[in-house]
């Protein structure tokens, strides 16, 4: 049967649903809450962890009824209803352990997850600042890769204070692994490699085919560059208006006021 009568909202976490605080204010939860009530599907489309997206959705009440979590930037859909995942994909074991290996040449701090932890070799400045945004607890290890049970979705790669050598290391591994992996930023500090051809705009684009869903009646909203590729898929793709000069050139429209003034709230009341 056709749900060409539903629309589905796609939404990035960090400065797009959530507030530079990380909340989510009250007049947008109410719009959210309207949006669904009507019959809509929300999902929480995101570069974190499953495990990390399912703690923000508990926390502020997102569990609407039929929503789903695209977490590693759409690497891994998960239905909140049924609880289990539909789709996934992740990158090569041995291509992780030689990224891990590169890092540690550059001097870069990178992790990357099982289910269950955030998975690194060093404790230092850069994971201490991210555990500070996301409760999934870490086990650092020397080799990550032996308490991976399977592919990871993704590898991230944090420089607080030197950009210029996260982005040498980000060239570099774009010539080494350019042909399995795609790099890209989720804020000026978080590098993120995920499986070639694969993104957020994959999660639009699966998601509207699980649910027969036109792609027309898809809508996503992000600020960084790892949402451009959904603003790209989407039937309409909302820019922040705090959002990345690329992310704003990627979008259909741009919101009138930033994650701090309830920008998607027009976008989701009228919908």
């Amino acid at each position: 049967m056709s749900s060409g009568n539903k629309y589905i909202f796609f939404s990035d976490l960090d400065d797009t649903l959530l507030t530079t605080k990380k909340e989510v204010s009250p007049k947008t939860y109410e719009a959210l809450k309207a949006f669904t009530d009507r019959g809509n599907i929300f999902v929480i489309c995101t570069g974190r962890g499953l495990d990390s997206a399912l703690k923000v959705q508990k926390k502020y009440g997102l569990e609407f009824p039929n929503s789903f979590i695209a977490a590693y930037n759409g690497c891994q859909i998960y239905d909140c209803d049924k609880k289990e995942t539909i789709f996934k994909v992740g990158l090569e074991l041995s291509t992780v352990k030689e990224i891990f290996t590169m890092a540690d040449e550059y001097g870069v701090y990178v992790h990357t997850y099982s289910d269950e932890y955030i998975l690194t070799s060093k404790d230092d400045e850069e994971i201490q600042d991210y555990r500070s945004k996301v409760s999934t607890p870490v086990l650092f290890c020397p080799d990550p890769t032996e308490h991976l049970d399977g592919p990871p979705c993704k590898v991230i790669c944090i420089e607080l204070h030197d950009h210029e050598k996260q982005e040498r290391f980000r060239i570099d591994v774009n010539k080494k692994y350019g042909d399995i992996l795609d790099t890209m930023y989720s804020s000026p500090y978080y590098l993120e490699l995920i499986p070639k051809g694969f993104g957020k705009g994959t999660a639009v684009h699966e998601l509207a085919k699980h649910l027969n869903i036109p792609i027309e009646n898809t809508i996503a909203a992000g600020d960084a560059e790892n949402d451009n590729s959904m603003l790209i898929e989407a039937g309409l793709g909302i820019a922040m208006l705090n959002a990345q000069e690329s992310t704003l050139a990627c979008a259909d429209v741009v919101t009138q006021t930033d994650c701090d003034h309830d920008g998607l709230v027009p976008f989701l009341l009228r919908t």
